[in-house]
């Protein structure tokens, strides 16, 4: 039997060490709660999408653009975030994208065109995409390496939370037009709390400083010591082909959540379904997704967080591949694929992030978080523009529909595929032998 991947552990004197388990808990929930609002700010455009097509007047193509945009900017703030907190400190970083991100997105509320719109959702992308790399390699420092890979999951099951806040928000808020201000608007108002409440509660318990000295990542593997943190140590032997794999897995994961995500209230309302009811499609998709959390936590800490993710996006494509041959009409079964589905991308996410915190040193953690994050978010920004020319490619958008989940079906395979091939290299790079050190 093949050696089993073997993670890094803390090492003693760490600050962390010193903190009461009362006080790691209070940080890690605090962590998770900001979580919660980075969901939220991710899924609160497509529960928006359909009122902006139709109060601006929008094209598909336009729309898909518009919600490309805080992706974009994930995409930059993963990478630069990721750095940031292995080098200025997890704390900082937290609150810097906190503000960012919770800033930008009230000011949504307040945009009068789909320009000045999709400016400000790019700048809260900078802080949403930052925010998660950040707020993982922070949870991972403060608790031991039995439970990293299963706390990695479950912080992030807070952004399925977050997204069925959304979905159960828009539907009374939505439809609402209170003080002459149209309910979409106020979807953007809600994340305030993030600044107002939570900032203040991350500033008093998360330490100032968690950052560690770590020599090894595993068996074999050079010392990462000053000179080799960031990208230069990422990108080298033994962890480069690994970085590549675990990236590109997160990319067609995120094209496949993502894309959902964003898109599932405009599919399922150009499937004829009332703006309500397309909204209780994206709750259900992230309920699952919630689901899928807390299952791939338990499965991952079982039999391995790759192997479980492989399974896990194998079961989303399938879930994605019978919605396409399902009539609209059968809504029970649309509802079960989409919690499968939802338990597939997110779930297979999830043990991905859960992987990167276990086979990672502390001090490249926070890059390699958002190495593939930032990576990943190249998916993430071209399934709302690929969706949007699908759907803008027929005469009627309607027809599109299937041709879009077939995508997301072939993306979500196509990172089982990725992951089936990560296992061995993760298998043969943990077995290296200390004296073939760099």
């Amino acid at each position: 039997m093949a050696a089993s991947p073997t993670p890094v552990d803390t090492p003693t004197g760490h600050p962390a060490e010193r903190m009461s388990t009362g006080a790691r808990a209070v940080a890690v929930i605090v962590c998770w709660l900001l979580i919660v609002f980075d969901g939220y700010d991710l899924i609160v455009y497509g529960t928006v999408k359909p009122s902006l097509i139709e109060e601006w007047g929008l094209s598909q193509g336009t729309a898909g653009t518009l919600g490309s945009a805080a992706f974009l900017g994930m995409m930059i703030g993963a990478v630069t975030a990721g750095r940031l907190s292995d080098g200025l400190g997890r704390r900082t970083t937290v609150l810097l994208c906190t503000l960012v991100f919770s800033v930008a997105t009230v000011a949504c509320a307040f945009a009068h065109d789909p320009v000045t719109f999709g400016i400000l959702r790019l700048i809260a992308g900078l802080g949403l995409g930052g925010l998660v790399p950040s707020a993982n390699a922070l949870a991972a420092d403060l608790v031991t390496v039995r439970w990293r890979s299963t706390m990695a999951t479950l912080m992030m099951s807070g952004v399925p939370i977050g997204g069925s806040l959304a979905a159960l928000t828009g539907i009374p808020v939505i439809p609402a037009d209170w003080f002459d201000i149209a309910g979409w608007r106020w979807m953007f108002v809600f994340p305030v709390i993030a600044l107002i409440v939570l900032m203040p509660l991350a500033a008093a318990y998360i330490p100032k400083s968690l950052n560690r000295p770590e020599q090894h990542a595993i068996p074999g593997a050079p010392a990462v010591g000053h000179a080799k943190q960031g990208f230069g140590a990422l990108l080298r032997p033994p962890y480069l082909t690994m970085s590549i794999l675990f990236a590109v897995a997160t990319l067609a994961t995120l094209f496949a959540w993502y894309g959902l995500g964003t898109e599932l209230p405009n599919l399922m309302k150009l499937q004829g379904a009332q703006l309500g009811g397309a909204l209780v499609f994206a709750l259900v998709l992230n309920l699952g997704a919630v689901l899928g959390s807390v299952v791939t936590a338990w499965a991952g800490d079982r039999f391995g967080p790759i192997a479980t993710g492989m399974v896990a996006a194998a079961l989303a494509a399938v879930g994605l591949f019978v919605i396409m041959v399902t009539p609209p009409s059968n809504v029970f079964l649309i509802y079960v694929m989409l919690v499968l589905a939802g338990v597939g991308t997110h779930g297979t996410q999830c043990v991905i992030i859960g992987a990167i915190t276990l086979y990672y040193p502390n001090q490249i953690r926070g890059t390699a978080l958002g190495w593939a994050l930032g990576v990943g978010r190249i998916g993430a920004v071209l399934a709302p523009q690929t969706a949007g020319l699908i759907l803008g490619s027929y005469a009627d958008p309607a027809d599109g529909v299937y041709p879009v989940f077939m995508v997301f079906a072939g993306a979500a395979l196509v990172s089982a595929i990725l992951l089936l091939v990560l296992l061995p290299v993760i298998r043969r790079v943990t077995a290296r032998p200390a004296s073939r050190a760099a």
